[in-house]
């Protein structure tokens, strides 16, 4: 792939956008994104945009407010979408991108539809931070972003357990340890760590979980009610979907999340055999083979019954 910074040298004014309630994945490619070409063309001008800067992640900001969460009005040079699929994924900065110049989008997602005048998306990639890695010179890598770059393959990867992981990846994540990162830390500090909230949520969650189809899924759901009582926000929700996947047993984890007035967020992750992408494709939505998601309206009985149908479709094919 050609150098990121061979495709933006002409490009004075450029906005950096990620998807919707950003994960590590999406911060990691947007802050190192940033990173590399302010490294290599101070002069440039460069916005980062996240609807919210994840707590968990916000070390990687350091003392530099690289973070914008208002679009400027203008017309940018260049826009870079990074970790979204469609173009609407991008929120408040969709409307950028499309007056923009000119567009490039990095992913890695396979329902990407290549809605950029330039795309880079890898679907055998475990992340787009294994995307961004490969566009980039490897000795121009400087600590900050391999920092970034490492959270987001960390991430995505579910820290190397995922199915999507490959000999490249882990080759990758050596390549950034060596530049002295200390990545011990950031993994306790971005996947492991939880506030005292982010515990109850997801005890009270377990705890209200229940299993169908012989034990082979298991369903929970978040409502806005226990959203409230624990004064827990959207990014609290992080890492409870793999608590639910590894139940013994298990082949489907399904995790609702009650957003609006019967509007759920849903998010599925299977361990073998179920393609979950398929199911949340038929929904709206996309994802991975192994972890995919959708948003999906009705009575919570009614989006279970939906799910669970084309579960079931696919345990007896």
């Amino acid at each position: 792939m050609e150098d990121l910074k061979l495709l933006v040298k002409d490009d004075r004014n450029i906005l950096i956008a990620g998807h919707k309630r950003p994960d590590g994945d999406c911060t990691g490619a947007c802050i190192a994104a940033y990173r590399y070409l302010k490294e290599s063309d101070p002069d440039k001008e460069l916005t980062v945009y996240l609807e919210v800067m994840p707590e968990r992640f916000s070390f990687l900001e350091e003392e530099e407010e690289i973070i914008s969460h208002d679009i400027p009005e203008k017309t940018f040079d260049l826009v870079i979408a990074l970790d979204s699929s469609t173009a609407d994924q991008l929120g408040a900065a969709q409307k950028a991108f499309e007056q923009a110049k000119r567009t490039i989008c990095i992913d890695h997602h396979i329902s990407n539809g290549s809605y950029a005048m330039q795309n880079f998306i890898d679907v055998s990639a475990s992340s787009t931070c294994e995307v961004l890695y490969g566009m980039m010179d490897e000795k121009a890598i400087g600590k900050e972003t391999a920092a970034a770059l490492y959270i987001g393959i960390a991430f995505d990867t579910g820290v190397f357990r995922h199915s999507n992981t490959s000999k490249r990846t882990m080759e990758i994540a050596g390549k950034l340890m060596d530049k002295g990162i200390p990545f011990y830390d950031y993994i306790d500090k971005c996947m492991y760590e939880k506030t005292y909230t982010q515990i109850q949520l997801l005890g009270r969650t377990l705890l209200a979980s229940m299993r169908v189809m012989d034990g082979k899924c298991i369903v929970a759901v978040i409502t806005k009610r226990m959203m409230e009582f624990y004064g827990a926000k959207t990014e609290d929700i992080e890492g409870i979907i793999d608590q639910l996947r590894i139940t013994k047993g298990v082949e489907v984890a399904v995790l609702l999340h009650e957003i609006g007035e019967q509007e759920y967020k849903v998010s599925m992750r299977s361990n073998d055999y179920i393609d979950v992408s398929k199911i949340a494709a038929f929904f709206g939505g996309g994802g991975h083979i192994r972890a995919a998601g959708c948003t999906m309206q009705g009575s919570m009985y009614d989006v279970v019954n939906n799910l669970t149908e084309h579960i079931e479709v696919q345990m007896k094919g």
